[in-house]
């Protein structure tokens, strides 16, 4: 599978996991790998990063093999989110490890949906490019507020396929195709990733085949009863979502159409 681009970085994997909700560190190491990704996402407030035990998340991973794409989740207003940024690039920057550049904005609206708020998700972005971050932004799935995102300054726009954790899958086809006309109009390398709601590989595969660059997920793998397992089947879906999205599928028809031709067709003469 090609690799694509994201503001500085290229990633060789267009599937990006993320590090939470997991029953354990170990196995979240051990789903991250199987997965194939090469860019996880960290929230950064920092009680999430230890755990009950006093365990780091980051002595799990390998910072020299993953690029870790810091995110404001929790966020509730602007305000919170920069200054979450700023302290996730604070972290990165001490472990030299190259995502300190970029951030993963949300900013919610409210508990109950975890639906991004878009005065404050837009005020957060155009805060934190004029603070010299790459920002790839957690929005909802209206065309409208995401070509405004791309205007302030997101490298990448990541609309929800459905709410956070929902496991749901991509609910709106149409909006997302809409997103993708609007977002890719004359700049048709610009990475559009499916942020949240996917819940089993098949939804992985759907959104690929929309023609997204890359889906981002944690709670489908986290948790599912064999975490390590379903790892592998999303980066299989990945990749196979891909490959049918640049094959291009046959168009749907109402009726059947026969997979043999009708010419040479050997024909029977009776007999007297």
């Amino acid at each position: 599978m090609s690799s694509f681009r994201v503001g500085a970085h290229t990633l060789s994997s267009r599937l990006i996991v993320g590090t939470g909700k997991y029953a354990t560190y170990a196995l979240m190491a051990e789903a991250l790998e199987r997965s194939g990704c090469d860019c996880i996402t960290v929230a950064v407030r920092r009680e999430r990063l230890i755990d009950a035990e006093g365990r780091n998340l980051l002595d799990f991973v390998d910072t020299s093999r993953y690029t870790i794409l810091p995110n404001t989740a929790g966020c509730f207003s602007a305000e919170d989110a920069v200054r979450v940024a700023r302290l996730g690039r604070e972290i990165l920057s001490d472990l030299g490890n190259p995502g300190a550049d970029w951030v993963k904005l949300e900013c919610l609206a409210d508990k109950r949906t975890l639906l991004p708020d878009p005065v404050e998700t837009v005020k957060a972005t155009e805060q934190l490019v004029a603070d010299g971050f790459d920002v790839l932004v957690y929005t909802s799935d209206d065309p409208v507020v995401a070509k405004r995102l791309k205007n302030a300054g997101a490298v990448s726009v990541m609309p929800a396929g459905s709410p956070i954790g929902s496991g749901q899958g991509v609910l709106n086809t149409n909006s997302i195709k809409i997103c993708l006309e609007y977002l890719k109009e004359n700049d048709p390398t610009y990475p559009v990733i499916i942020d949240a709601g996917v819940g089993a590989a098949s939804d992985v595969a759907a959104a690929m085949e929309l023609g997204v660059d890359g889906v981002l997920l944690n709670t489908a793998i986290a948790h599912a009863k064999d975490p390590v397992r379903m790892a592998g089947a999303m980066k299989a879906a990945c990749e196979a979502g891909r490959d049918s999205y640049l094959a291009g599928r046959i168009p749907k028809r109402l009726y059947a159409t026969a997979s043999s031709p009708d010419e040479g067709v050997i024909t029977w003469q009776p007999q007297d």
